[in-house]
């Protein structure tokens, strides 16, 4: 047993000496190591062997066999030390390349100015409450003052899912809500998305974003509203010189209802193209809560009063840069959005 051995790796130190690949040293390997090798051949052979040598010829294969795999394992880890090596010399890293830049998530400009409203009304003593999107017709509608039959509700274009629910319009849904489950002094802010169907164009969506106010306490009245409106945007648009007008106009769950307008803050108020020369810019709609809304909430109209309103982000937004597409914000154009980062 022990002359074999003797050949094997004398055979063996031929070999290596031959080897100049790493894929030499891989059919050294088979060679020696394959089941029909000779390696394992000696075990093969241990059949021929007496009962009382074949321990320790068994002992000298063994010792043959792990000598042979520790030989190989060293001879490979040279050539692939050698290989590392060459390679290291034959390639080149410039350092002096710029890195990879590695961009950050953000906050939609959206998302950044409902932040930023829902902080000022925080800042005015409105706490935040939510309402669903998917809402009933009472709610949406007929608790607000709208009737069956009133001509009001041709000035919504409502996705239904059946006679009875539907998208909400507005985020006026919340009101009645609110006041079925609170008691007076109620004063809530109320965001979300609101649906309506309608063209898509540059000035007009299937769905944006509301921020509704509602206040009801004794004695609220209609100059509260208007210093709690020129006070919001003054700090909206970070302008004390920010000025508020109303002009009337019609809103069922209102009496009196008004459009609110500010002084354009791109011209101070001179005239430009954004306020079409005009100095003002539409931004809400408001008025005193009307008390049979304040009925359908289980309010005593007699004993409280309130006001409400509305604002559009996506209108102050285009107003705030002077965007002229509202599709800009739903096309998820990385140009766009990157430049509100």
């Amino acid at each position: 047993m022990r002359e074999a051995i003797a050949e094997i790796n004398k055979g063996l130190e031929d070999d290596i000496r031959a080897v100049g690949t790493v894929q030499d040293l891989d059919e050294l390997k088979v060679k020696y190591l394959r089941k029909k090798g000779p390696v394992q051949g000696l075990v093969r052979a241990l059949r021929d062997i007496s009962p009382e040598e074949r321990p320790n010829a068994g002992k000298l294969i063994n010792d043959f066999k792990g000598s042979v795999e520790d030989r190989l394992c060293q001879l490979q880890e040279s050539f692939e030390g050698e290989e590392s090596s060459r390679r290291l010399e034959e390639e080149t890293l410039d350092i002096t390349l710029p890195g990879r830049r590695r961009f950050l998530s953000r906050k939609h400009l959206v998302t950044q100015m409902l932040d930023e409203v829902l902080d000022i009304l925080s800042g005015m003593g409105f706490t935040v409450q939510y309402g669903p999107d998917i809402e009933t017709d009472y709610y949406n509608f007929e608790a607000l003052n709208f009737a069956k039959d009133h001509p009001a509700r041709d000035m919504q274009d409502t996705f239904y899912i059946d006679k009875d629910t539907l998208l909400r319009t507005h985020t006026s849904n919340t009101q009645v809500r609110v006041m079925e489950s609170n008691t007076p002094p109620i004063r809530v802010a109320i965001p979300g998305k609101c649906f309506r169907n309608e063209t898509i164009t540059a000035r007009s969506h299937v769905f944006f974003h509301q921020v509704e106010g509602l206040y009801i306490d004794e004695g609220v009245t209609f100059a509260d509203l208007l210093s709690m409106l020129e006070e919001f945007f003054q700090k909206l648009f970070h302008d004390q010189d920010t000025k508020v007008r109303v002009r009337p106009s019609y809103f069922p769950f209102v009496e009196p209802g008004m459009e609110v307008d500010v002084s354009c803050m791109i011209c101070s108020g001179k005239g430009c193209p954004i306020c079409k020369h005009t100095g003002w810019l539409e931004v809400a709609g408001a008025g005193m809560v009307h008390p049979e809304v304040m009925k359908s909430g289980g309010i005593d109209s007699e004993k409280y009063t309130g006001y409400a309103w509305g604002l559009g982000l996506e209108r102050l937004l285009m107003i705030k840069h002077g965007i002229k597409d509202i599709r800009l914000f739903f096309e998820n154009d990385l140009r766009f959005l990157e430049q509100f980062a």
